[in-house]
């Protein structure tokens, strides 16, 4: 009896202990918060991606991953379901994408926020709404691999057409030119430093006397420019003096000015006279003229006048003379 009585109290002692462990462990995993679920349906691989994993808010942990399964709605993609805690900011703009912890291959899903509002999903078959899954950086990668390794390979065979045994030869050819240039640049600058040394060199000797002769040269430019300034300043004085008032410009503005205004009634009395004179002396002339013609024509009218005169043949009153009869 005693026997059985220790194995009653060792069974009980583990009983109530193991009872001890779940309530502590229950305790110490409860959750008070309140909590929303969502779904999101991704058509890559959610490699790394458990049940339990956290599900981060611009790094902050709001919720859990619930299920992982197939999506029934869409043939082919990955159905997870979440759990956000309802004080999370959710806005249109949230979308969801897979990250992963550092190297360890572990993978959780990150909520953020764009620059514009998302596409609304229509719910799925259990009526829960669903965030739109953009593609992780890795998967972008991924999907661009491919193309990056055809980059690559075409990248490879241009390098080996470029290293080809004709374009190495071509290429031995060249530095091999270029050897030989290099070497004659070092020739031409031997004799560029030997041209230096005999010849430029004695007329460096030269340039300090030419510097002196130059220095001379520009102190009699100078003095000139000096005199030069005197006599513009001289010059400046009697112009200034020519055009001064009552000085020689302005007196012989005035004789100008009063030899115009003699010329003026020069032309309107003194011309005017001697026209009329002119005109006179014509006249009288043409006047003498007729009677020096009457006196050729008739010299007894400086005796007896003038008188009448018998009109001539064609004039009015001419009587012809009678013919004289001869015997």
């Amino acid at each position: 009896m005693e026997n059985k009585s220790h194995a009653l109290a060792a069974g009980l002692f583990v009983l109530i202990v193991s009872a001890l462990v779940v309530t502590l462990a229950m305790w110490l995993t409860r959750d008070s918060g309140s909590y929303h679920a969502y779904e999101l349906s991704s058509r890559q691989g959610v490699s790394g991606l458990q049940p339990q994993a956290a599900v981060r808010y611009k790094g902050v942990a709001v919720g859990k991953v619930t299920y992982i399964g197939f999506d029934p709605q869409i043939s082919g993609n990955v159905l997870i379901r979440i759990a956000i805690n309802d004080e999370t900011p959710l806005a249109p703009t949230t979308f969801a994408v897979l990250n992963y912890q550092g190297v360890t291959g572990l993978a959780y899903v990150l909520l953020d926020d764009a620059g514009e509002a998302q596409p609304k999903l229509p719910n799925g078959p259990s009526g829960l709404p669903r965030l739109p899954l953009h593609l992780s950086p890795f998967s972008q990668l991924a999907d661009q691999g491919q193309a990056i390794l055809g980059r690559v390979d075409e990248a490879t065979e241009r390098l080996n057409q470029l290293l080809s045994e004709p374009n190495q030869k071509r290429i031995s050819t060249a530095l091999t030119n270029i050897g030989q240039a290099a070497g004659s640049f070092q020739a031409l600058g031997q004799r560029l430093d030997a041209t230096v040394s005999q010849r430029l060199d004695p007329a460096l000797e030269a340039i300090p006397a030419l510097a002196a002769q130059t220095s001379q040269t520009l102190q009699a430019l100078q003095q000139t420019s000096n005199q030069t300034s005197s006599a513009a300043a001289h010059i400046g004085q009697a112009a200034q003096r020519l055009s001064a008032p009552d000085g020689v410009l302005d007196q012989a503005t005035r004789t100008g000015q009063a030899l115009t205004r003699s010329l003026e009634r020069l032309n309107a009395v003194t011309l005017v006279r001697v026209e009329r004179a002119a005109d006179d002396a014509g006249h009288a002339a043409r006047q003498v003229g007729r009677m020096a013609a009457g006196v050729k024509d008739n010299p007894q009218a400086l005796i007896y006048g003038s008188g009448s005169t018998l009109p001539g043949p064609g004039e009015v009153g001419f009587v012809p003379p009678e013919p004289v009869l001869q015997p």
